[in-house]
């Protein structure tokens, strides 16, 4: 027995002794942000053994200091996000629509993706009804491209000048700090362009069980511009290798019980188990002689375009690092829609326009007005321009010539990356677009699901609807969703003790032109 003691006590030892080794293998003396060393980390420095601190304990102040900074605005949407590294490989070439390089075959271009909940803060539980911000930031050689985008292939509002009451109507109420969903169904009862993405929102695949079971879009059209100046229009579609999986309403109570954290924890998992997640991306094509061919406006981003439009795959994104940082690339990563590179361009698109602005300036209020120079948002290609100064500038510019044009040092401009020419026609206005068809498309997705989906729809949205207080609020809504098939308003307002007579009396008068 005694042998047997001294041989586990030896392994004990043993153990101890190679911990120890690495530790001492990765230990590095402890500095201050300048650089100095820290000789005590646990004892501030004192007047005597009973006196004040000193003013003068320079690393105490530091670290307090920088403690008293670590959090940065939050984003007002899509503060709880998990980014993560991989790269894409296009499959196609498209040369004869964009001058892009990122399609270039036998390219490999590196990617940061952020997933993402809208409305929740930061830390919030990621089970939430919810739409998913579904981020990428694209390392090409032409420049940084930002696609955008969220899980679904179209979106509530389609005017960006609804934008912030949108999110204020969906937020916690100003008063209780609770989300309620009297505020929320009140603005959609008088946004009845939000109903085809209210009735995707409340499926099943409304709330996915993971961000590696879900779709991505980048929701609007967008420009592809080739090398003769020819102009497509686009959307973007990536499909999950993975299939889409959602969890049920009787379900979410549990998930969220077992693990608040379910989306990051499991896609951090896959790719620690090499078990990397794949995305395909496709394309439909549309050309501007076709914008007007539809019965709705092509460029409304509440609207998908047709089957009848073909997607056609033309890459393949493939997740495979977890970041060292959570702060450094998760938080501190930046997207705007506005980041393109040449040969992709805006749409018209009223909620594109606006979310070209308003993306990049949360950035730089957030970040400050040099955060592209941050690691996570850098460019892999060398930047040039007469930028200069401001908060935390880490650029490298050199000399004296920070203006254009001169001719002592002049950057060079090529004629090729200039805008293409768009024609304008009509008078600066005011006014809503006129083919609005807020219903039919609503009704025509219904009509595609099964009946545990259609049953799981109707579920999950009597649930926030019967909380609405609001009579007439609450009709409004009901005869919105019957407008768009007679079965899913009826079934909803007998989901919600509603009186179905009065909700299809409703419906009658509502126009779906």
């Amino acid at each position: 027995m005694k042998k047997v003691k001294t041989q586990i006590a030896a392994s004990i030892f043993s153990i101890v002794s190679v911990i120890a080794t690495a530790q001492s293998a990765y230990a590095v003396d402890m500095t201050q942000d300048s650089g100095s060393p820290v000789g005590d980390n646990q004892n501030s420095q004192t007047a005597g053994p009973e006196g004040p601190v000193l003013l003068q304990d320079s690393h105490l102040i530091e670290k307090l200091q920088r403690f008293d900074r670590e959090r940065i605005p939050e984003r007002v949407v899509h503060a709880r996000g998990t980014g993560i590294f991989g790269e894409f490989v296009p499959s196609t070439d498209l040369s004869s629509l964009t001058t892009a390089q990122v399609f270039t075959p036998g390219t490999k271009t590196p990617v940061f993706v952020r997933f993402s909940t809208v409305m929740g803060y930061r830390g919030s539980p990621e089970q939430a009804r919810d739409p998913r911000g579904f981020a990428i930031k694209f390392y090409t050689q032409q420049g940084n491209w930002d696609m955008v985008g969220i899980n679904w292939p179209i979106f509530f509002i389609r005017d960006a000048i609804k934008f912030p009451d949108f999110v204020h109507a969906n937020k916690p109420s100003a008063v209780t700090g609770v989300q309620d969903p009297n505020l929320a169904f009140d603005f959609f009862a008088h946004s009845p362009e939000a109903t085809n993405m209210l009735t995707h929102l409340y499926t099943d695949a409304g709330m996915p069980d993971s961000y590696r079971h879900m779709d991505g879009y980048g929701v609007h059209a967008f420009k592809f511009v080739n090398a003769k100046g020819e102009v497509h229009y686009v959307k973007f579609h990536w499909k999950s290798r993975q299939g889409v999986e959602g969890i049920r309403p009787q379900d979410i109570p549990h998930s969220i019980g077992a693990d608040w954290n379910l989306m990051t924890n499991d896609l951090y998992n896959s790719v620690k188990a090499r078990s990397y997640p794949q995305w395909d991306l496709y394309i439909q094509v549309l050309s501007p002689k076709d914008l007007d061919k539809f019965d709705f406006d092509a460029l409304d981003d509440t609207k998908v375009w047709p089957s009848s439009i073909p997607e056609q795959k033309v890459g393949t994104m493939t997740l495979n690092r977890v970041p060292d940082n959570y702060f450094d690339s998760t938080e501190e990563s930046a997207f705007a829609p506005s980041r393109l590179v040449p040969g992709i361009e805006p749409s018209e698109d009223r909620m594109l326009q606006g979310r070209l602005f308003s993306y990049a300036d949360t950035q730089m209020y957030r970040l400050g007005p040099n955060y592209n120079q941050l690691p996570i948002n850098r460019p892999v290609i060398p930047v040039y321009n007469n930028n200069q100064d401001g908060l935390m500038n880490g650029g490298d510019r050199k000399g004296e010539v920070n203006y254009e044009p001169s001719g002592i040092a002049e950057i060079a401009q090529q004629d090729k990356y200039k805008s293409v020419q768009t024609p304008l026609k009509g008078t600066t206005q005011q006014r809503a677009i006129h083919k609005t068809l807020d219903f039919r498309q609503a009704g025509e997705y219904y009509r595609t699901l099964s009946e545990t989906d259609k049953a799981d729809l109707i579920t999950a949205l009597s649930g926030d609807l019967g909380h609405v207080t609001n009579d007439a609020n609450k009709y409004a809504m009901l005869s919105y969703f019957y407008k768009a098939d007679a079965d899913y308003g009826t079934r909803l307002a007998r989901a919600t003790n509603a009186d179905v007579a009065r909700v299809k009396d409703a419906a009658a008068h509502l126009s779906d032109n």
